[in-house]
């Protein structure tokens, strides 16, 4: 790739510039290092999740999923907190109204 430097509107000089990239090849890319063990400290701590990394929480929407215990004791049996699915007859009325109607609409 050839690049010019320009100096007010004449090209002063042509420069060529080359991009070193990493040739997974070569023999001297591939070479082991002797491992930093502050740095894969570093990184093995950034990889923890946040519940690990602190105590407390660091911002407000860390907040929503902290605690993980329930306020309140969940009861199945309590039917103010539970409204569980009931089967009755015009339930099953509409349903098979409903399937009638969507058959009549694929025909």
């Amino acid at each position: 790739m050839k690049r010019g430097v320009r100096s007010g509107n004449n090209l002063v000089c042509s420069l060529e510039v080359h991009t070193v990239t990493r040739k997974p090849m070569s023999w001297h890319d591939n070479l082991e290092e002797p491992a930093d063990a502050r740095f894969l400290n570093l990184i093995h701590h950034a990889a923890q999740g946040p519940r690990k990394k602190y105590p407390e929480t660091q911002t407000e929407n860390q907040e929503v999923g902290w605690y993980l215990e329930p306020l309140v004791n969940p009861e199945r049996h309590d039917r103010r907190l539970n409204h569980f699915r009931v089967c009755s007859d015009i339930i099953l009325y509409k349903a098979k109204m409903w399937g009638f109607r969507e058959d009549d609409r694929h025909k």
